[in-house]
């Protein structure tokens, strides 16, 4: 205990900076991923053969392992957070796809029909009809990406990324128990958290979609 309470003490700074790294390379493959998934869902939510075809990419992208995914890419960008983002965005587009265009494509027919019939554009039943309508599927989407996010940028410290991956490995290498327990420590409650928040935003959602 006295040399838990000793290092944290000492190099509280390296933890705070670990979890601002880990933290900015989340952020960064989120905004990349939902607005990248978002252009390809609504560009495929009516064509079929093309939907299929782009989830079974995505899928078959989805079943390589991380570590495997980021070999393949260092010799192309390098070691570092560039390559690890491009991995989690690579990664979430099965995800985040298929829950956002499942969204777009449950509408009924019927209710497309009954919105063209009044005389709304395309882009106005999208805007109106669809979107609100795919809300609840899209944060549910959205919420196991950013957990899936936060686990698997972990692994991203094996390739220089930073984040608290870095204090967990090193600690794994130099058979540091301290700085093991503080890297599964922070991990745990950084996807906690983000559960917990993520949580009472699809109860929003569900309530403003059900009022709508």
């Amino acid at each position: 205990m006295t040399r838990f309470i000793e290092y944290t003490c000492k190099h509280y700074d390296k933890l705070i900076r670990a979890l601002l790294e880990h933290l900015q390379m989340v952020g960064l493959t989120l905004l990349i991923s939902i607005a990248l998934a978002f252009v390809i869902s609504v560009l495929i939510m009516d064509r079929k053969c093309a939907a299929d075809w782009v989830m079974r990419i995505c899928s078959m992208i989805y079943a390589i392992p991380s570590l495997a995914l980021f070999a393949l890419l260092i010799p192309l960008t390098g070691l570092g957070m560039k390559t690890a983002v491009i991995v989690l965005v690579i990664y979430n587009q099965y995800i985040l796809v298929r829950s956002f265009t499942e969204g777009f494509c449950r509408i009924e027919a019927g209710v497309l029909e009954a919105a063209s019939g009044m005389g709304m554009t395309r882009w106005q039943i999208f805007k109106k009809v669809r979107f609100p309508l795919a809300l609840d599927s899209m944060t549910a989407g959205i919420h196991i990406a950013i957990i899936s996010t936060i686990g698997i940028a972990t692994i991203g410290a094996t390739i220089g990324a930073g984040g608290l991956g870095s204090v967990l490995f090193d600690g794994m290498r130099t058979q540091n128990a301290v700085k093991i327990v503080w890297g599964t420590i922070l991990s745990a409650a950084l996807v906690l958290l983000a559960n917990a928040v993520l949580k009472a935003v699809e109860k929003r959602v569900k309530k403003a979609v059900y009022h709508v």
